[in-house]
């Protein structure tokens, strides 16, 4: 039994008595939908999502890496978690449509490599891997590689990541955004989140009907912005900025995403990228905190992107991130 939230608060009472009555933030913006319900994601897929109903899933599950979230404990057994992301993934796969994208990011850490690669076992008993897209935190590049006309003229850092210290491990800059569809055949936008050509004869040379703007690639540079304060800045410790849930569903195709979902939503990063774009949106957070955080991030972001539709500029732009992680 869902209700619906009327003011941007954390819910009151413990966890025990707010139990069989669970938060739902509802809004209609610009004749599109935003849903944001505090619940677990099985359950309120199978009770509030008709099958076939969703064009694009991106979301970022916990990586049972012993991150400290608020509420959830990030350090079951393999096997259990396993047997976990199986569970949640049969569900998604009722709720996508036949022609529909699940973007899965899934990062690991240096001493526990195999997460990615475990979690992508179990995804493909219910999805075919159409792609395999690297985002990319932080890059280090050298002047001499990358040529005379590209404008660089000394080496250069960017992007940021935890730094590692140790004598057998390097620094991890990249996660995995693992493209999941039903049947390994689904056409995709890719000019949607296209690039310009850095050799220009290139444009008659291979795609001349295109102009200046050839495929991205499955390499992602996509940096976080950095943060004063922690705590201010980053009360989800684990979630990816608004940018790469923006780029996946304008590769899907902004066309075909009629409802996109993201089952574990965390602060919102998906439902604000939702929001720039248009698209109606769909998002579970069993975390009654991050929840909140994810209501207040989507009535804020409600008037920043009013505003920036009005010719102001706007905070949710595709790589200028506010902040994570």
């Amino acid at each position: 039994m869902y209700r619906i939230a009327t003011r941007m608060e954390k819910p009151v009472g413990t966890e025990e008595e707010r139990q069989g009555e669970q938060l739902t933030f509802a809004r209609l913006i610009r004749g599109h939908t935003f849903t944001i319900c505090n619940d677990d994601c099985i359950r309120g897929m199978i009770e509030h999502v008709p099958k076939g109903t969703v064009d694009v899933v991106v979301t970022s599950p916990p990586y049972n890496l012993g991150v400290e979230y608020g509420r959830y404990n990030d350090t079951a057994p393999r096997g259990e978690y396993l047997k976990w992301i199986g569970s949640w993934g049969g569900t998604v796969k009722d709720v996508l449509s036949e022609n529909g994208s699940l973007f899965l990011n899934i990062g690991s850490k240096p001493s526990d490599p195999w997460v990615p690669f475990d979690v992508l076992s179990q995804m493909r008993q219910h999805f075919h891997l159409q792609n395999v897209i690297h985002w990319v935190k932080s890059i280090a590049i050298d002047a001499e590689n990358v040529g005379r006309e590209t404008g660089v003229t000394r080496n250069i850092s960017v992007g940021h990541y935890k730094p590692i210290n140790s004598q057998r491990f390097i620094n991890d800059c990249h996660e995995y955004v693992f493209h999941l569809t039903k049947h390994g055949d689904v056409e995709l936008d890719r000019l949607a989140i296209g690039v310009e050509y850095q050799d220009k004869s290139n444009i008659s040379r291979w795609n001349t009907s295109k102009g200046d703007l050839r495929c991205r690639g499955n390499t992602w540079f996509v940096p976080y912005k950095t943060i004063q304060d922690r705590d201010r800045d980053r009360p989800h410790p684990a979630t990816f900025p608004v940018a790469i849930p923006k780029m996946c569903i304008l590769l899907h195709g902004l066309g075909r995403a009629r409802l996109v979902m993201d089952p574990f939503l965390g602060i919102g990063h998906a439902a604000l990228a939702c929001l720039e774009l248009d698209v109606d949106f769909v998002g579970f957070e069993i975390d009654p905190d991050y929840y909140a955080e994810a209501c207040r991030a989507l009535e804020l972001g409600t008037t920043t992107v009013a505003g920036s539709k009005s010719g102001h500029a706007s905070q949710l732009s595709l790589f200028a991130e506010e902040s994570q992680s």
